[in-house]
């Protein structure tokens, strides 16, 4: 394969780079580009150089697949790619279209000229992958930016369109036709005394950088405490300003790899290659036939149906949005103009784009409303008694070929399937609250569900800005069943003498926004009472009683009524520890026969980490699950497992799969119910092999 082709024309040479989908900056493009760049200075016919990508991106960067391989380092590199640039005896000009990011604009930034489409998307972002831009990025920016905002894009990993600086050093050209011929006639117009341009040779034109420097350690000490590479890019910056260009970037060269080899950055490049593999099916074509997606019904208007309305409708997509009754109809309705309105304030949309979107919301009373859908999704309550006559009546009046799909969190969506005609259309679309806010959607593929209406569904949830996971069926899919380990863990560690603030101290100091007890202080505490006494009723002898029942029976259900695991004053949602409390798991620990014991905060964060990790191997070894990562998504975007720990699959790989295995045994030796601590075969199987889980 050719990684880029060569063209001389009227005295420019032109060298299009040729490594799809996005032109990452391998090996064999780098290689490419200097060849190029010699050629064209050994010919007498050549008096310039373009460099060009293809309509959708000059270059997206670095070969991330090349990270920690022998090609990443392999000659020439990226940084020697610049040099060729800038020591090219004849005018070299970057045509910019598409995206242009990372070591792409690093690539630009050692062109002598650069002609860009206005629309062209343009930034650094590896601080999202724990790094820094490591080709000389963190000194040429603050060049032709400014400190300001060179610190501003490179810190934040800001992704920005062209136009934002024209009229800046950054580009000599922005135009709103094709980039490449403006660029080729830019070339052919420099006259033979066209100076070589190096960005290099530039000083960094803001005066107050101590003061600028000062303000940006401040505010990334702040915001980002647990990632390293936000401070690594402030002080590569800050080298701009106050040392040579080569000792400046000697220091991003170093910082660069430190930064590579932390965990954080790890666990950042591990999820940015989940979250792409997310969405690869096995046994699905890439180029699958979708079912159009132009009216979608959503039936039930409260908390969770208005929210996925709203996904729809941000979209540009009609909803027709379906109530029992007008009074819970127009209630929803309410409540989603009030979101957007309270977003309009924020600034965030205009007020026309609040009517445009209200406008494409309708209502109906009646099923017969939605016999045009083409997708149409439940949110009704919980039961599969009540989703059984949704799922009927959708059966009767829906239009053959459009999708059925249930919200259901745990329910079999099997078993809902079975209710229609049609189970090859029915699904699982199992958003999160709010629904209009997380990004999450597990998406569950029924044992009869076709396949195009999976690879229409996720389809659309990109559509819609969700990151879609798919799941097998089980009780609880990936998520929630996981949730129930996790919880089932921290209830132990309870039982057996930890206070509840210690638990969701140790867990959040390990990186979670909230512990498992003020997490169930938010959601409130009634709703999962309400489904262990349906499971009482059905399995009296069966059903173990816990605290929580005990809160409930108290009339503690969380922040809603002042009072749960905490206590919480009016108007305050801050958690106060609750002497009340502290008796109650006093007196249940003496009627169950419980000795506590005192426990350090390492040893909750593993029992609590390490029983969603085993959890999350039986799902995968049950096929619930297509891969490893696809679990860390789920926690990530679904239940606020910290970022920096790259999800539980990926902590636990770092932390070793054998250590992880010898400590779920230890804690199945102590524990009052062993067979909850069995070590998944699977993990079992990786941790004598020392493979990775995939």
């Amino acid at each position: 394969m050719d990684h880029a082709f060569y063209e001389e024309k009227d005295g420019v040479a032109v060298i299009t780079f040729n490594n799809p989908p996005v032109n990452g900056l391998g090996h064999g493009l780098r290689q490419a580009i200097v060849e190029g760049v010699d050629r064209a200075n050994g010919s007498a016919a050549v008096r310039a150089i373009v460099l060009s990508g293809s309509e959708r991106a000059f270059s997206a960067g670095a070969d991330v697949t090349e990270f920690g391989t022998p090609k990443s380092s392999q000659a020439p590199t990226l940084r020697t790619v610049i040099e060729v640039l800038e020591q090219s005896a004849k005018p070299v000009v970057a045509a910019i279209n598409g995206v242009c990011l990372g070591g792409g604009l690093e690539l630009a930034l050692g062109a002598h000229y650069r002609v860009a489409a206005a629309g062209a998307k343009v930034g650094l972002p590896e601080v999202k992958l724990g790094i820094l831009p490591g080709a000389g990025g963190t000194q040429r920016l603050p060049r032709v930016l400014g400190l300001e905002k060179a610190l501003n894009l490179i810190v934040s990993g800001q992704i920005s369109k062209a136009s934002a600086f024209a009229g800046s050093a950054l580009f000599d050209k922005v135009v709103d036709t094709d980039p490449l011929a403006a660029a080729v006639e830019f070339a052919k117009g420099l006259g033979s005394d066209a100076p070589l341009k190096r960005i290099r040779d530039l000083n960094v034109p803001d005066a107050d950088a101590d003061a600028l420097l000062l303000n940006a350690r401040n505010a990334v000490k702040a915001a980002s405490a647990r990632f390293p590479a936000p401070a690594a890019c402030v002080e590569a910056v800050a080298a701009s300003t106050n040392q040579s260009f080569d000792d400046g970037l000697a220091l991003e060269r170093q910082l660069f790899t430190q930064l590579l080899t932390s965990p954080e950055s790890l666990a950042l490049r591990h999820v940015f290659a989940a979250e792409r593999a997310a969405t690869k099916i096995p046994g699905i074509a890439a180029d699958i036939a979708l079912r159009p997606i132009k009216l979608v019904g959503v039936i039930g208007a409260g908390t969770m149906g208005g929210g996925i309305s709203m996904n729809y409708l941000n979209a540009g997509i009609p909803v027709i949005l379906l109530e029992q009754k007008e009074e819970a109809l127009q209630r929803g309705v309410a409540t989603i103009r009030k979101n957007y309105e309270n977003t309009m304030k924020k600034g965030r949309i205009t007020a026309e784009q609040v009517e445009e979107r209200m406008n494409l919301l309708s209502t109906s009373l009646s099923y017969d409303a939605l016999n045009e859908v083409d997708l149409v999704i439940e949110a009704v309550f919980e039961d599969m008694g009540v989703k059984e006559v949704v799922f009927r009546e959708l059966d009767r009046v829906v239009k053959p070929g459009a999708i059925l799909a249930s919200n259901t969190s745990t329910l079999d969506v099997d078993k809902i399937a079975s209710f229609t005609k049609r189970p090859e259309d029915v699904i699982g679309l199992h958003f999160f609250s709010p629904a209009n806010v997380m990004k999450l959607l597990e998406i569950v593929r029924g044992e009869k569900t076709a396949n195009d209406v999976l690879a229409t569904c996720i389809d659309m949830a990109k559509k819609i800005g969700k990151q879609p996971v798919v799941s097998g069926v089980c009780d609880g899919f990936i998520g929630n069943r996981m949730l129930y380990a996790y919880r089932d863990a921290a209830d132990e560690v309870m039982l057996q003498g930890a206070a509840p603030s210690q638990v969701d101290r140790a867990l959040e100091s390990f990186g979670f926004a909230m512990g498992p007890y003020r997490v169930g202080d938010l959601a409130g505490l009634d709703i999962g009472w309400a489904i262990r006494k349906r499971k009482k009723e059905a399995n009296p002898q069966g059903y173990e009683e816990v605290v929580a029942d005990r809160l409930c029976e108290a009339g503690r259900f969380g922040q809603k009524t002042g009072a749960g695991w905490y206590r919480y004053v009016a108007g305050d949602r801050k958690p106060h520890v609750d002497p009340e409390v502290e008796t109650l798991i006093e007196t249940f620990r003496k009627e169950k026969g419980v000795t506590p014991r005192s426990f350090s905060d390492q040893e909750i964060v593993e029992r609590c980490v390490y029983a969603l990790a085993n959890e999350g191997a039986k799902i995968l070894e049950e096929g619930i699950a297509l891969r490893a990562s696809d679990i860390d998504i789920v926690y990530l975007n679904g239940y606020g497992f910290p970022l920096h720990r790259g999800g539980p699959m990926h902590y636990a790989q770092q932390a070793g799969l054998f250590n992880v295995v010898r400590a779920i045994r230890q804690f199945g030796a102590t524990s009052s119910r062993p067979q909850a601590w069995q070590p998944a075969a699977l993990l079992e199987q990786h941790a004598q092999s020392g493979e990775a889980l995939k």
